[in-house]
């Protein structure tokens, strides 16, 4: 049995706006996101949001709310990818380019999602209405989805701390 991958998302809001950034490297360039990333060894999956928010925004929130949990299975690979999803709109600092990520402000009526992960049309409507969510989405590739079960949830089962 391989051992899921555990990995951040911090999608930071101040209504009606939410802060995405552009992928400039690695996993999902081209693609808007929020933030985020791999959980170290020895770091908690909170330490490790707050941590990659900061590398790729150059934002510092230590208010983070954990709302959604969202496993993957891309077919072929055998290891279960659990993203645990943040968010907060108590931050500080403002949101700066880096190597990673080009950072922008969007109406949450204008979300990009022709230019997002193919899922996150499915969670995001529970994110901005404020719900709790959890997913379970098997990807054929990077771009087609071939099931997915997106549901709204009254807690997360996880230990985020």
């Amino acid at each position: 049995m391989v051992a899921n991958k555990l990995l951040t998302l911090v999608l930071l809001r101040q209504a009606p706006r939410i802060l995405l950034g552009m992928k400039k490297r690695g996993f999902g360039v081209g693609r808007w996101n929020g933030f985020g990333g791999k959980v170290e060894p020895g770091e908690t999956i909170k330490a490790a949001a707050r941590r990659e928010l900061l590398e790729e925004s150059c934002l510092v929130c230590n208010d983070l709310k954990e709302v959604g949990l969202l496993k993957f299975e891309f077919l072929g690979n055998p290891q279960i990818w659990e993203v645990h999803v943040f968010t907060s709109n108590n931050f500080e600092g403002e949101a700066k380019e880096t190597e990673e990520m080009r950072p922008q402000w969007f109406e949450e009526k204008s979300i990009p999602f022709d230019q997002m992960w193919p899922d996150d049309i499915l969670w995001f409507p529970h994110f901005l209405n404020g719900k709790k969510f959890s997913g379970y989405i098997v990807f054929e590739g990077m771009d087609k989805m071939v099931k997915y079960d997106v549901e709204e949830v009254e807690s997360i089962d996880s230990a985020a701390a």
